[in-house]
């Protein structure tokens, strides 16, 4: 029995049609109310006349967000740097974890170890312990620089989550492929780069991409120990200003390149979810 079709849709597609429109319909027309309530209510509060001359100044807007712009400069640079060390020093520590040869088993300790400690102690807490332990050595310029170590705060801490993805990646291998490798007479290092290694990689894609949207926000960390990036900046704006709005201009430069990324990572992960399935 063929089912009746409409315009080359069958009955389900049709029906699936229209429950996706009433969907996208109502949730349109929530968001508008949740929108236009908060446009109305807001304004309406007794001190909003205060909150938005201390924080949505259009005039400090103006003249402070292309300063905070070069700033931010700064904080693409830390990355850039960053992020392929943090990266290198993660498979590193993903691989120590992973090592099966019993001579190796030092190494092992020491990626457990490195993850235990560098994930249990706050990233704003190693900023300072070596942003400013290692320079109070008296080391000759350039090696007291706060950019030096304040990075090197991140690397650490960074790469110890990173390595935990990575390795969580490498345990979803099946060990069958593991052992067919073996079976076709390749060593055990050849079966981790050719074999787990590919489909480990790609399958923590979206969850590095999460990584690295956290660690272009934990780069204003640095701030405290010296470099003048875009929280600084809208700090010492702040100051002389007496106004709260270069904050605001320093979130918005954040989000408008934090939002797309994480757009991007959830794309990512979906497009993972649908090839499983």
């Amino acid at each position: 029995m063929r089912m009746q079709t409409t315009g080359g849709k069958t009955r389900r597609q049709l029906y699936e049609d229209r429950l996706r429109r009433r969907s996208l319909l109502i949730a349109g027309g929530s968001t508008a109310l949740v929108i236009l309530a908060i446009f109305i209510l807001v304004p309406m509060a007794p001190g909003w006349e205060k909150v938005q001359k201390s924080f949505f100044n259009k005039e400090v807007f103006l003249k402070t967000f292309p300063k905070l712009l070069d700033a931010f400069l700064l904080d693409v640079a830390i990355f850039a740097w960053c992020a392929p060390l943090i990266a290198i020093l993660g498979l590193a520590v993903a691989l120590m974890r992973d090592v099966r040869a019993p001579a190796l088993f030092p190494l092992r300790i020491f990626g457990a170890l490195y993850t235990d400690i560098f994930r249990g102690v706050p990233v704003v807490l190693t900023v300072y312990l070596i942003g400013f332990g290692i320079p109070g050595l008296g080391l000759p310029r350039p090696w007291n620089s706060p950019y030096i170590w304040g990075s090197l705060a991140l690397i650490l801490t960074y790469s110890a989550y990173v390595a935990e993805i990575f390795r969580s990646g490498i345990t979803s291998v099946h060990q069958s492929q593991r052992a067919a490798a073996q079976s076709l007479g390749l060593a055990e290092r050849d079966v981790m780069r050719f074999v787990v290694l590919p489909q480990a990689i790609r399958r923590v894609v979206p969850a590095q991409m999460n990584m690295l949207i956290a660690l272009q926000k934990d780069v204003a960390l640095l701030s405290f120990i010296g470099p003048v990036e875009i929280f600084r900046q809208a700090g010492v704006f702040k100051s002389l200003l007496a106004n709260f709005t270069p904050y605001v201009g320093a979130a918005v430069i954040f989000l408008c390149v934090t939002i797309p990324a994480t757009r991007y990572a959830d794309y990512l992960m979906n497009k993972q979810n649908r090839e499983r399935s």
